[in-house]
């Protein structure tokens, strides 16, 4: 087993609780099996270890009413669920980067509160529910990802590759991890060291508050497990090195060195000054230097016994710093650009488009109370938790005559048939998704319309490749010359969009006005169709065509504006790859205009196109 990997293993089971847990990315093997042996043989015995599927029902997530327990007592059962069953132990969520932003918030609430608050079916419980998690991420690509929310609360991000060699490291057991976690309360943080792992935050630009948090409590487990009772500066460099590098977002600065904290504008020797000539002919003139060899005095002033020392705050925050910036993940610039995207993605776009709630057909996401019209499904299971509650009442009260009062007593030998009222009636909810189709406006004049039509190429198969999984559709727009013209149809069929995108022409003036007319065109047509459509728009930003087809910058410059602003306007989701050399500010004006999301590609290859295409659409 790796050794950062035993590490997070063995810091988690010391304080499983207060870290949140460990987001596991590992496709399922023996790595991932291995890694979870380990953690199981750390924990304490007896410590709860369930293991949540993906789509788990909040019934049996959080609790309720227990039906089958309920209509055999006549009186309300609840059930307890999988987060209060943990309590004291480990949830395993499987397939977390398929989780939705529900299910999500149900663990984060957990996590927050370390408690269930059941308000459902009539009834009111509160069970504890003290967890950790590991989330089982099999994610492939860097666009499948867990929810940021569960993310960050969760102290261990854990990447297990079965290239990467073992690395030799300390090796726990149970009984000393026991041993830590009765020392763990005893163990003592100070001021200095808290202030070091702040420090190192803001320099790597984390902005959650809750990094440097979990990293304090990574370093106390470490100061636990290590058996001391107070935090020292290694346990500190561990809990940078494992919680705050995973999560940077930026290279630290330079630390400044000696030779640029000395001051650059000293003058030299030979253009020093005279020395001023004293006014009192008395005043003996400034002594010679005193003899080079000659031992200094005891109070010299230039002493370096006598210099104060460096600050020990400022020197730690370096070494933190140092510490977190050695474990920082490889190609960390070249993902910052895309990754901010995915920040500031549609928050309505899905993995396949636009979510729409439906009433007949979808995905089923739970169940509302209300008749069964225009062709709704009846929730029977749903119907059947709202009726149960009140078997025992509506049977007493069928078998007493008219006029008598109702009791327990006075009821005849019930039949066990279930009565159900209008008012029980509860009716499925559906969400259908829609079809994402995303458009691909090329410029494909001048002398590099060449490499940028490759590059639309290549994104193309990249994105069409999985489309029948992801339900997307592309199209190809490319203009040139006076006009544009669409190579390829909105299509999920990769052989025809190759023989379409065989033989691609290129050259002439650009038309940028007509191609970004021609695109909403296209988008609102998508639309109609009850499609999503997002545009991809590849170009300098830099027209010479007007609409009316006449050669003019400044007029061109200015429809293309006009242009731009029709597209905010219709709310078209969009993106503008930048590919000049240098990002030019025409290009920056251009997706100002239009609402789009700007990114500077001047070597925009076919996969960052389309890991940039991805994140914009949220997928």
């Amino acid at each position: 087993m790796q050794g950062e990997a035993a590490t997070i293993a063995a810091l988690f089971a010391v304080d499983p609780v207060g870290l949140g847990g460990v987001a596991l990315r590992a496709p399922a093997g023996a790595l991932r099996d291995d890694w979870l042996a380990l953690l199981r043989a750390l924990l304490p015995a007896g410590t709860p270890l369930r293991r949540v599927p993906l789509n788990c029902s909040d019934t049996a997530l959080l609790g309720g009413l227990d039906l089958g327990a309920t209509l055999q007592r006549g009186r309300p059962v609840v059930s307890q669920g999988l987060l209060a069953q943990a309590d004291g132990g480990v949830l395993l969520l499987a397939m977390a980067e398929r989780m939705g932003g529900a299910a999500a918030a149900r663990f984060c609430a957990a996590l927050d509160t370390q408690n269930v608050q059941l308000q459902r079916d009539g009834l009111s419980a509160h069970h504890p529910a003290r967890l950790g998690l590991v989330a089982l991420d099999e994610g492939i690509g860097d666009d499948e990802q867990m929810p940021r929310a569960l993310q960050d609360r969760m102290a261990f991000r854990l990447v297990l590759d079965s290239d990467a060699p073992d690395e030799d490291g300390p090796d726990w057991s149970a009984p000393e991890v026991v041993a830590a976690r009765l020392r763990l309360p005893q163990v003592v943080l100070d001021d200095l060291g808290l202030r070091a792992l702040c420090a190192a935050a803001q320099a790597l630009g984390i902005d959650s508050l809750r990094a440097p948090l979990l990293a304090a409590r990574v370093a106390r487990a470490a100061a636990a497990l290590a058996g001391c009772d107070a935090v020292e500066e290694e346990h500190i460099a561990v809990a940078a090195r494992l919680v705050l590098a995973p999560r940077a977002t930026r290279l630290p600065p330079p630390v400044p060195t000696e030779a640029d904290a000395e001051p650059q504008d000293a003058p030299a020797d030979t253009e020093s000054p005279e020395p001023p000539v004293p006014d009192d002919p008395a005043t003996p003139p400034n002594p010679p230097p005193a003899d080079q060899d000659a031992p200094p005095a005891p109070d010299a002033p230039g002493d370096d016994d006598h210099e104060p020392p460096p600050a020990a705050g400022e020197t730690l925050d370096e070494r933190v710093l140092e510490a977190a910036s050695a474990a920082l993940p490889a190609g960390l610039l070249a993902s910052l650009k895309i990754s901010q995207l995915a920040r500031t993605k549609t928050p309505s776009a899905g993995s396949a488009g636009v979510a729409q709630n439906s009433a007949l057909r979808g995905r089923p996401i739970g169940a509302r109370k209300g008749e069964p019209r225009a062709g709704q499904r009846l929730n029977v299971l749903e119907t059947l938790r709202a009726a149960a509650p009140w078997q025992k009442l509506r049977q007493a009260a069928a078998h007493v005559p008219q006029g008598v009062v109702a009791n327990a007593s006075s009821a005849a030998p019930a039949s066990r048939r279930i009565q159900v009222r209008k008012e029980d009636f509860h009716v499925a909810r559906f969400r259908q998704l829609g079809q994402t189709t995303t458009v691909f406006v090329v410029d494909a004049s001048g002398s590099a319309a060449l490499n940028r039509l490759a590059e639309a190429k290549g994104a193309v198969e990249l994105l069409l490749a999985d489309c029948y999984v992801r339900r997307d559709s592309v199209a190809v727009l490319a203009f040139r010359g006076k006009a544009a013209e669409l190579l390829l149809p909105p299509t999920r069929s990769l052989a025809r969009a190759k023989r379409s995108l065989a033989a691609l022409p290129g050259g002439g003036g650009t038309p940028l006005a007509s191609a970004m007319d021609a695109a909403l065109a296209l988008a609102e047509q998508i639309r109609r169709k009850g499609e999503t459509p997002i545009l991809v728009l590849l170009t300098d930003g830099r027209g010479n065509i007007a609409r009316d087809g006449t050669p003019g910058r400044q007029q061109a410059a200015q429809d293309s504006l006009n242009a731009a602003a029709a597209l905010r306007g219709a709310r078209v989701t969009a993106l503008l790859v930048d590919t000049s050399a240098q990002p030019h500010p025409a290009a920056q004006q251009l997706a100002l205009a239009m609402g789009a999301r700007y990114l500077a590609l001047p070597y925009a290859g076919a996969q960052a196109v389309s890991q940039a295409v991805r994140a914009v659409s949220g997928r």
